[in-house]
């Protein structure tokens, strides 16, 4: 059974959903980020995921909560090729054995992950749409049945919600154990990207990638009735906000970051915002207020606190614009180590705890980077930019 978080004094117990965001080899993160929630008995009890994030969600969703890290752990070993030398602690040392690291995954493919194709897609005239990309992703179904039981994942005892995009409508849906039952080509398809990798057929459909059209999958749990208190991890892989490039890698990798950050900032405070209109409209009806008396009953304007702990991963210096097809197993470590420290430093925190909830509110954002908490005391009701109502 799964263990869940502290029960704060006077309050219902929370649950805890873990959302996992794509970002290729930069989900490494994730690894350190639940294995510190496992060495604070945080267990969620919910877990989504999108592209990379989907299949982290379904190794945590596949196994016991005892045997997680190491299936983790086990699982992103299988799909990086053995260094062939390790980076030296000299800036430029370190990012030339990424750009290799990169080039090697570009010619070569990653084990057990995805393998490129004997003609490249510009040569072919026509082919069917699950074969249109530069890479094969085969491999990757069967990895996930060697590290996911999906027996298991098919019980319900943690919930999976895995976002991915229909390519006939270009709408973002997501699977759910609670809904259907989920297979290896459920998660695959939240990670089809496209033109590297193909689309994805589950049930006579064609999925891509979700982060094509949300790169968070924040929207899978807000509306979802029976959950009055509820803190919910995300877990961010792309940093929006960043210092003007001065060299032609600085450019590429901001301009990368700005592109997958997916207006996440944006997305968090307009989730907030809806959960706390309804809040709103909730404490009116309550007080028989005349002008909201047509409003109609919906589970959704039950009593509920969200907490948001949006974490933020900031990568180090030998990061290269390509991080994100960069599965050097010691940049692996790297980013794993920082995923444990910024989700400890969260935990440590607990501002889901220390912070009182004003009571005209039902959601806040608690924003955690650079081993900084902040908690924003309100949602961001003037604007539709991705600038946060009180930046971090």
């Amino acid at each position: 059974m799964a263990r869940t978080a502290p029960k704060p004094a006077g309050t219902e117990t929370p649950t805890c959903a873990l959302m996992l965001q794509g970002g290729g080899a930069l989900g490494a993160y994730h690894i350190g980020a639940y294995q510190a929630l496992c060495h604070h008995d945080f267990e969620p009890e919910w877990v989504a995921g999108i592209s990379i994030g989907a299949i982290n969600a379904a190794i945590i969703a596949g196994n016991e909560p005892d045997d997680r890290v190491a299936r983790l752990s086990a699982l992103w070993e299988a799909i990086s090729w053995p260094e062939f030398m390790q980076p030296l602690a000299v800036p430029q040392l370190a990012l030339l054995h990424n750009m290799a690291s990169n080039a090697e995954a570009l010619v070569f493919g990653q084990p057990n992950f995805f393998t490129p194709r004997p003609v490249n897609p510009f040569l072919r005239s026509a082919a069917p749409p699950q074969e249109v990309s530069f890479y094969d992703t085969t491999p990757m179904l069967f990895t996930l049945k060697r590290f996911a039981d999906f027996a298991r994942i098919n019980s319900r005892a943690t919930r999976l919600s895995l976002g991915a995009t229909n390519l006939a409508t270009g709408a973002l849906e997501f699977f759910d154990n609670h809904k259907q039952t989920i297979g290896p080509e459920h998660v695959l398809a939240s990670g089809s990207l496209p033109p590297g990798f193909p689309a994805t057929i589950v049930d006579d459909k064609l999925y891509w990638d979700g982060g094509c059209v949300s790169n968070t999958p924040l929207d899978a749990v807000i509306d979802e009735p029976g959950h009055p208190r509820l803190v919910v991890f995300v877990i961010d892989l792309w940093d929006a906000a960043g210092q003007p490039p001065e060299t032609m890698n600085d450019v590429l990798w901001r301009a990368k970051q700005i592109q997958y950050a997916s207006r996440t900032a944006h997305q968090i405070d307009a989730i907030a915002t809806k959960v706390n209109l309804r809040h709103a409209v909730r404490l009116l009806k309550a007080a028989g207020a005349p002008e909201v008396a047509a409003v109609p009953d919906d589970q959704v304007l039950t009593s509920r606190r969200l907490d948001i702990v949006h974490i933020i991963y900031h990568p180090d210096a030998d990061q290269i614009p390509n991080s994100d097809a960069e599965f050097s197993r010691s940049s692996i470590a790297e980013r794993r180590e920082a995923g444990y420290r910024d989700m400890t430093v969260a935990l440590a925190a607990q501002p889901w705890l220390r912070h009182q909830m004003p009571a005209h509110l039902g959601a806040v954002v608690h924003r955690v980077e650079r081993e900084r908490v902040m908690t924003r005391p309100e949602p961001n009701l003037h604007t539709t930019t991705d600038r946060p109502a009180a930046a971090a």
